[in-house]
């Protein structure tokens, strides 16, 4: 087993012949223009941990229940992804995304007009459903533009704007919120919602989709045309072989049982950051003393810490996305672990949560990366419906975990629940390792 080693890329059983072609122009007005929609949406996602003291006085209920919108949104995308998927699968996955950003924009402004919490659990259910379908047709969408060997950099581009979601969205829309009203920064992201559908409508390359199932019936039929083209092409008797144009497709895919265990890797990941990052307003004020007013400029720091591993992610680690994982989690538990411990030095704590910020940037992108050079292409947008379940169960698991301990034992206890859950995410990045390569071999 070797972390250093480039990744032995298994065979891809599923490709077809319309696999992107390599010599073709890298598509960077597309891929910068799913980007710009992945921005938009972690945004809206993630935007009530920036704002939650001031949304939590004005609808006067705890800072858990507020952080707990997160976990409504999150839970949302668990129970309907998977199912809105297979409703909308024969749809283009172009119109899809643009649909989404609409009703996402709708939620938006459902949450920023809600007279109590209970109307603003319903506005985000809402965003929730639409958040789950996007992810589960944009988690593929990148690597349908691509050839196989280019997915590393489609991806690293891709989840860009998730990352500049923390660089400038939660920040902006935070310092926004402090200045002008928390209401007036959901509006605000439901206006630029819409300018991101129109943005994707006229610059997003539609894609051909396949996530549909063949049929043996279909195959047979296609294998039937083949056989006839090819009689009328080169005669009787040819001995000339041509290809099935369809292959049926097996009942288990091979490489299913990889893809679930990155997939459980990636929901204990999101699990431990998001048990203690939901609630990092709090922290920053009560655990290490900084004013409210410092909370948006700590929050941009973290996510400029970010981008840079992300850079990390597509450069260095791209090709030995195993390195990139291990590295990530462990810098991350060590630095969460330094913060708790010295919450109260303040140079001390900054840096750490700076470096925080560098390592975690790295791993939502090579756990995709890894993800879409495991699966085959037969079943990418299946791997990424259960990716993007995996990932915000993790989400909403972790703000209902962090609540409880909040409510409980306390703040002190939060940042230790993810070391602790950081740990067992290590354990299985090396066990995925062996199972990951024993596919490819």
């Amino acid at each position: 087993m070797s972390f250093t080693a480039p990744i032995n890329l298994p065979r891809d059983s599923g490709d077809s012949p319309s696999t992107p072609d390599a010599a073709a122009p890298f598509p960077w007005v597309g891929l910068l223009a799913l980007a710009a929609a992945v921005f938009l949406s972690v945004t809206s996602e993630m935007l009530p941990t920036g704002l939650l003291p001031d949304m939590s006085r004005a609808l006067g209920v705890s800072e858990g229940q507020i952080g707990l919108l997160v976990s409504w949104f999150a839970f949302t995308v668990v129970l309907t992804s998977t199912s809105l998927a297979h409703v909308t699968r024969r749809l283009p996955r172009h119109g899809l995304i643009v649909l989404v950003l609409v009703v996402l924009a709708v939620s938006n402004v459902l949450t920023a007009i809600a007279p109590n919490y209970a109307f603003m659990v319903g506005g985000r259910i809402i965003g929730g459903m639409a958040h789950g379908l996007f992810w589960a047709v944009v988690g593929a969408y990148a690597a349908h533009l691509v050839p196989r060997e280019q997915i590393g950099r489609a991806v690293a581009i891709t989840v860009s704007g998730g990352t500049l979601a923390f660089v400038f969205g939660v920040p902006i829309a935070t310092a926004t919120g402090h200045l002008l009203g928390w209401r007036l920064s959901f509006l605000a992201l439901a206006g630029l919602m819409l300018v991101g559908a129109v943005v994707v409508w006229r610059f997003l390359p539609p894609v051909s989709h396949y996530g549909a199932r063949v049929t043996d019936a279909a195959a047979a039929a296609a294998a039937a045309a083949a056989a006839s083209a090819s009689a009328a092409t080169d005669g009787p008797g040819s001995a000339v072989e041509h290809p099935a144009a369809v292959v049926p497709e097996p009942r288990r895919d091979p490489t299913m049982r990889a893809v679930i265990l990155l997939c459980t890797i990636t929901g204990l990941t999101m699990v431990g950051h998001y048990t203690f990052y939901t609630y990092i307003a709090p922290f920053l004020i009560d655990e290490m003393g900084v004013g409210s007013g410092a909370v948006a400029p700590l929050l941009f720091a973290y996510g400029i810490a970010g981008a840079v591993g992300l850079v990390l992610s597509g450069t260095v680690f791209g090709p030995r996305p195993q390195l990139g994982l291990v590295i990530g989690i462990a810098v991350s538990a060590l630095s969460v672990t330094v913060l708790a411990l010295f919450a109260a030095t303040l140079p001390v704590a900054i840096t750490a949560f700076v470096l925080w910020g560098l390592a975690f940037g790295v791993l939502p992108p090579l756990l995709q990366t890894r993800l879409l050079h495991t699966a085959s292409r037969r079943i990418r947008d299946t791997a990424s419906a259960i990716y993007t379940t995996a990932f915000n169960a993790g989400i909403g698991g972790g703000a209902l975990l962090g609540a409880t301990l909040l409510g409980t034992v306390g703040m002190t206890a939060v940042p230790l629940a993810y070391v602790g859950i950081l740990a067992l995410a290590f354990v299985l990045v090396i066990v995925s390792d062996v199972v990951v390569r024993r596919r490819a071999d």
